[in-house]
C-alpha cells in the first residue's frame, strides 16, 4: 500500500460530510421511530436536505442506516455517561443517565424488531451496545456508592432492569412517563438506609 494511499484511507472525513451523515441519522431515527423499519429512503434524504446519492455513499442499504441509528444512539449513552460524570455530582448524573436511558429504550423497541430481521450481524450490533451499556451503569453506580450517595449493595443491572420491565408495557400510550417516574422511586430506594 503506498503512503498516498494510507494517508486517504486515514483521512478524517470532510466537515460537511460529517455534518451531512449526522443529520441523515438524526432525522432517520425520527423516520423510524414513527413509521417503523419500511422508511423511505429517498424521503429520509430529501428531509436531511441531501441527495439520495449521499444518502447511499454513506448507507449503501436500509440495514446499514438502521444499524448505523442504533449504534449511534449507544454511544450517545456511552458519552453521556462520560460526560455526567464530568460534570454533575454522582448521583445526578446517575439519575440523568438513567432518564436517558429511557429515551434509548424507546428507540430501541422500534429498531430492535427491524434488526432482528437481519441475518448474522445484528447479533455484533447487540453485543457491542450491551458492553457499552453495562459498562455505564456500573461506572455511574461505582462513583455514586463512593460518594456515599447510593447504598454499596446495589447492583447496577437491577437498575436497569426495572427501568427494561416497565418499557414491556410500551404499548400504555404514558409508558415513558412511568419510566420516568421510576427512576425518581430508583433513585430515591438505592439511598443508603439511615
Amino acid at each position: 500500500m503506498t503512503t498516498k494511499h494510507s494517508q486517504l484511507v486515514s483521512r478524517k472525513p470532510r466537515a460537511d460530510a460529517q455534518r451531512n451523515r449526522e443529520r441523515i441519522l438524526e432525522i432517520a431515527k425520527k423516520a423510524f421511530t414513527r413509521s417503523g423499519a419500511n422508511i423511505s429512503l429517498d424521503d429520509v434524504a430529501k428531509r436531511a436536505g441531501v441527495g439520495a446519492g449521499t444518502l447511499y455513499r454513506h448507507f449503501p442499504t436500509r440495514e446499514a442506516l438502521l444499524e448505523e441509528v442504533y449504534r449511534t444512539e449507544v454511544e450517545k449513552l456511552a458519552a453521556a455517561e462520560r460526560e455526567f460524570a464530568r460534570t454533575m455530582p454522582p448521583i445526578e448524573a446517575l439519575q440523568a443517565w438513567m432518564l436517558l436511558f429511557v429515551d434509548y429504550i424507546a428507540t430501541k423497541q422500534i429498531i430492535a424488531p427491524a434488526l432482528n430481521t437481519l441475518v448474522g450481524e445484528h447479533c455484533k450490533v447487540f453485543e457491542a451496545s450491551g458492553a457499552q451499556i453495562i459498562g455505564a451503569i456500573n461506572a455511574l453506580v461505582e462513583r455514586a456508592i463512593k460518594s456515599g450517595d447510593i447504598r454499596s449493595d446495589l447492583a447496577p443491572l437491577d437498575l436497569l432492569r426495572a427501568l427494561i420491565g416497565v418499557s414491556n408495557v410500551a404499548s400504555a400510550p404514558d409508558w415513558q412517563q412511568s419510566a420516568r417516574r421510576l427512576v425518581q422511586i430508583l433513585i430515591i430506594g438505592s439511598r443508603p438506609i439511615t
